[in-house]
């Protein structure tokens, strides 16, 4: 089942435009490197194994100054709903949801263990976050509008982005 849910979420994510990288944790640093437009604000990858931004281009924790300059933001997303090829974005004290949504560039780190199927999969996962007070976005792709006529991308958040998935976490 699992494999199946990360091959829709990679035929999803082709189908949105959305790039993506698999890697190893071993080489996440070198897979970051290749995605991110500096300069790069970050939060930092909690709860990795063996990986970190720590030795990267990206700076953490976010700050203000640091948000309106960044041309890349890189967070790690709770999950992804392979179906729509979407990641959620957990709303947190370190500054995910702001990283995710202000710079031209979103990288999302998710690991290949957190693609689920479809929302229904996912609203357990979302029930324990609403339940402890938290707060997701699920985003879906680029930015986009059409309520002033012709579709227009990055209005409201990224313009580009990428996710890379971790295969062996």
């Amino acid at each position: 089942m699992a494999g199946t849910a990360v091959s829709t979420f990679e035929a999803s994510l082709d189908e949105l435009n959305v790039g993506l990288t698999r890697t190893e944790s071993e080489g996440f640093a070198d897979a970051l490197s290749a995605v991110v437009e500096e300069p790069a604000v970050g939060v930092p990858l909690e709860g990795y194994e063996g990986i970190s931004l720590d030795d990267t281009a990206v700076e953490t924790p976010p700050t203000p100054g640091l948000l309106e300059r960044a041309e890349t933001g890189v967070t790690p997303v709770g999950k992804a709903i392979a179906e729509y090829g979407s990641v959620v974005v957990d709303s947190d004290a370190a500054g995910t949801e702001p990283v995710s949504l202000y710079c031209p560039t979103h990288v999302a780190v998710l690991r290949e263990s957190d693609v689920l199927a479809d929302v229904t999969d996912a609203t357990g996962y979302l029930d324990d976050r609403f339940a402890a007070g938290g707060s997701s976005v699920i985003a879906t792709g680029v930015s986009s509008t059409g309520d002033m006529g012709a579709l227009v991308e990055g209005v409201h958040g990224p313009k580009h982005v990428h996710v890379i998935l971790l295969t062996d976490q």
